[in-house]
């Protein structure tokens, strides 16, 4: 069995589609998907869709980056009943500046209080991270006494990213869509990061990995993701699911 760590089968490109496309993962192999939470506009929806898959969608709770503004506090108080429910992790959280630094102050303070959060709960955290390392460091390393554990979710940084990450806590990368493109530089990353550090992700309906690029993507096209991983560190496919398996299902706790 294979888990996707990171889904959004609540989003608008799964409007009337989101049962079916888990339904056709569950055929391919994936028996566990985990959603990841982005404000209280979709947190709704996600939660609807991973009630009528009890045991198969799992769900975070948290206050994406992009969502933050000058109200973030307000938003996370919306988030918080959602933390009495059976949720396993927090996330996604992070910082994303691709758009400007605007709310680069707000973004901090919000990944701070949950991080606190996250601690509080003993639960994992689920990291979002574009264009933001420098002050992602900040936070982490200032919050190095909270003991976080978590995933890089759609990791983009380099082996020395990922080794710096884990000074301060203990942190697996998530590996998607990209490592089959064949110009990312991902690929000899992931030679490098030990496999038991690594969580397979489709990020779905984003970056669709090759043959799919462009499309809307699924959980289905795991198995394409761990064959690529398979590929590059030169081992057996049944090893790449066995091992992220059991990785995902300890951090989780699934």
């Amino acid at each position: 069995m294979l888990i996707d760590t990171h889904t959004h089968y609540y989003d608008d490109r799964y409007e009337g589609l989101g049962d079916a496309a888990v339904e056709r993962a569950v055929a391919a192999g994936v028996g566990k998907m985990i959603q990841a939470d982005i404000d209280s506009r979709e947190r709704g929806r996600m939660w609807e869709i991973g009630g009528r898959h009890k045991g198969v969608l799992f769900q975070m709770a948290g206050v994406y980056p992009g969502s933050v503004d000058s109200s973030w506090r307000e938003e996370i108080d919306r988030m918080i009943p959602f933390t009495e429910k059976d949720i396993v992790a927090i996330g996604e959280i992070g910082l994303d500046y691709h758009e400007g630094k605007e709310f680069a102050s707000e973004q901090m303070e919000a990944l701070r209080v949950q991080f606190e959060l996250a601690a509080k709960l003993d639960l994992p955290v689920n990291i979002h991270m574009r264009d933001a390392w420098d002050d992602f460091f900040k936070v982490l390393e200032d919050c190095r006494h909270l003991g976080l554990r978590g995933n890089l979710h759609c990791f983009s940084g380099s082996h020395e990213v990922f080794l710096r990450a884990n000074r301060s806590g203990d942190f697996a990368v998530g590996i998607g869509g990209v490592v089959t493109f064949r110009k990312a530089s991902l690929r000899e990353t992931v030679t490098k990061i030990p496999l038991e550090k690594i969580l397979l992700e489709t990020d779905c309906p984003y970056l669709a990995p090759t043959p799919h690029r462009g499309e809307c993507n699924e959980s289905a096209y795991l198995p394409l993701i761990a064959d690529e991983v398979a590929l590059l560190k030169g081992i057996s496919r049944e090893e790449v699911e066995e091992t992220t398996t059991r990785s995902a299902e300890k951090l989780f706790r699934i």
